[in-house]
């Protein structure tokens, strides 16, 4: 369920030209920011690079996913 929100128009702004580039609606964007943010106020000690890519590869599509075979090499 989505709930209008007043935001700053700068932030607004900023929101549209990023979320055009990474194929995003702004609210879309938005609401990846806030959830980064969140994360990385949750976890101070990781860097932010490595929350961002978590959370990008959690919204991919699965269906694309090759399965990785980890084989045990015994000497």
């Amino acid at each position: 369920m989505g709930v209008p929100i007043r935001i700053d128009e700068l932030i607004f702004n900023e929101a549209k030209k990023v979320a055009r580039s990474e194929f995003r609606s702004i609210p879309h964007q938005i609401e990846f920011w806030a959830s980064l943010g969140k994360c990385a106020l949750d976890n101070p000690d990781l860097p932010i690079e490595f929350i961002r890519d978590t959370l990008m590869s959690k919204r991919q599509d699965r269906s694309l996913a090759e399965p990785f075979d980890f084989e045990v090499k015994r000497d």
